[in-house]
């Protein structure tokens, strides 16, 4: 049953990589009738963008024009889950300029009425540090790696766990160090490990924090 909230709040949800963020974003929003955003959805938009117009992914000034000029076309591009995608999202997001450029758009999402459970790597620090609740989601880089090259084969893409932990340790190494928004837990964000928890659990687990915060 969909509970019914008096006032709109906003749900931050982060943490790296296939750690289970994005499916208990969904599972939340869903079952407290809010609306739901998974930012890091924006970022590889833009991405796509810059590759699409064949725009250098080291040229600052490329990647702030593909942010500042996304539209609602470019959040249902096809290339979107793609891995080179997601190797660009990564980079282009420790950028200011295109951080700046998407920030706005996050925001007023977050504000709009009944409220949104929104999902990323800085939405409890940067995005909303005042959501109503925060939830840090993590797992082993070995176990986050797995799960993305199961994804992977399951969709019938050739991919060797090796390779993809590798490029898990480099992008989590990329977005802990970036100097603008790096990704941490909010000081006053709930930490839920799920290397060895179910969905179930997962689930469970935050929604208790999360009712107990509205």
């Amino acid at each position: 049953m969909t509970r019914t909230l008096i006032h709109p709040p906003v749900i931050a949800i982060d943490g790296p990589a296939a750690a289970g963020k994005g499916t208990l974003a969904r599972r939340l929003a869903a079952e407290l009738g809010l609306r739901h955003l998974d930012t890091g959805m924006i970022y590889r938009a833009a991405a796509s963008r810059l590759l699409a117009g064949g725009g250098d992914p080291d040229d600052p000034a490329a990647a702030a024009l593909a942010a500042q000029t996304l539209g609602a076309d470019d959040l249902v591009r096809t290339d979107l889950r793609a891995e080179r995608t997601g190797e660009i999202a990564s980079k282009i997001a420790a950028l200011g300029p295109v951080r700046a450029a998407l920030l706005d758009f996050q925001r007023s999402f977050g504000r709009t009425a009944p409220g949104a459970v929104l999902d990323g790597r800085d939405i409890g620090t940067v995005v909303f540090p005042d959501a109503r609740a925060k939830i840090f989601v993590t797992a082993s880089p070995e176990a986050r790696a797995l799960r993305r090259h199961e994804e992977l084969r399951g969709k019938g893409v050739a991919s060797i766990f090796a390779d993809v932990l590798e490029e898990m340790r480099l992008r989590d190494r990329r977005d802990r160090e970036r100097a603008v928004a790096p990704l941490r837990p909010a000081d006053d964000a709930v930490t839920l490990d799920t290397t060895d928890m179910s969905a179930d659990e997962v689930f469970a687990a935050a929604l208790a924090h999360v009712t107990s915060r509205l």
